[in-house]
Order: C-alpha cells, then sequence, then structure tokens
C-alpha cells in the first residue's frame, strides 16, 4: 500500500473513532442532559430515591421553615404546576427568599422529600447593581 493511501485510511480511522466516542457520550447523556428537573418533571419522571439530580423552581411564598437546630430549613419549591418539599442543612445564599428561584443540588428520600447538598439562589433577569441603578436615577432626574 502507497504512503498517500496509508494516511487517508489512518485519517479516516481518525475520523470515525472520534464520531464513535461523540455519539457513545451523546447517548449516556441523553436522560441527564437537562441542567435541572423541574417539580413537574419529577413527578413526571419518577425519579428514583437516592439518585442525585439538580432541582429548580421557585420558592413557594410562606413556605420556607426554620427547625430548632439553626441550620436546618424546610421549604416548598413549585413551577406553577407541581410542588416538591426540599429539606436543606446549612448556610443558605444572600439571595434565597420565598418568591425567588432556586436551584438545588441533592436526592430524593424515601417518603418524597428532596434532601438537598447545596442551594444556588436565582436572581431575576432585571438586576442591576446599586451602583447603575443610582447612576441611572441621577442621569434621569438631570434629564428633567
Amino acid at each position: 500500500m502507497k504512503a498517500k493511501n496509508q494516511r487517508l485510511t489512518l485519517a479516516l480511522l481518525a475520523v470515525v473513532a472520534v464520531l464513535g466516542a461523540a455519539l457513545l457520550a451523546m447517548s449516556a447523556l441523553k436522560d441527564q442532559a437537562a441542567y435541572f428537573y423541574t417539580p413537574s418533571d419529577v413527578m413526571k419522571d419518577h425519579v428514583a430515591p437516592g439518585t442525585a439530580v439538580r432541582l429548580g423552581g421557585m420558592v413557594t411564598s410562606g413556605s420556607l421553615k426554620r427547625r430548632p437546630d439553626g441550620v436546618t430549613i424546610d421549604f416548598v419549591v413549585t413551577d406553577n404546576a407541581a410542588s416538591v418539599p426540599v429539606r436543606f442543612s446549612g448556610i443558605v445564599p444572600a439571595l434565597f427568599r420565598e418568591g425567588s428561584g432556586v436551584v438545588a443540588d441533592g436526592r430524593f428520600d424515601a417518603a418524597g422529600t428532596f434532601v438537598a447538598d447545596s442551594i444556588l439562589a436565582k436572581h431575576d433577569e432585571r438586576y442591576m447593581p446599586p451602583q447603575v441603578a443610582g447612576a441611572m436615577h441621577k442621569s434621569e432626574s438631570l434629564k428633567k
């Protein structure tokens, strides 16, 4: 076989190997491709207890309860179609509050409560740093 044909054969084999690896990786991740499950997804997909997942939604107003130990909180996450009870032990982020968005990493227990290992609070898209808000307020008052 000529050297030119050998190089072409090796290049084709490399391309096939890379495509095969990409397809295998995509098929392995097809069920976990979502960034997080919403409460509706949890009810629809019946996530098994003990499976590590991310749960995302809004913290239901009036659902936040602190336990006597001072570090454990219970709250409810909703997507306005379904709700899931959540328990977290630890320090919550400063942006965490009722009515705000949250993404929690953890697992479901046998009773159906999501036991969070970590919590990420999400701010809305209209967030503006105080310095920028103050500058905009100043510039609007100068226009008048």
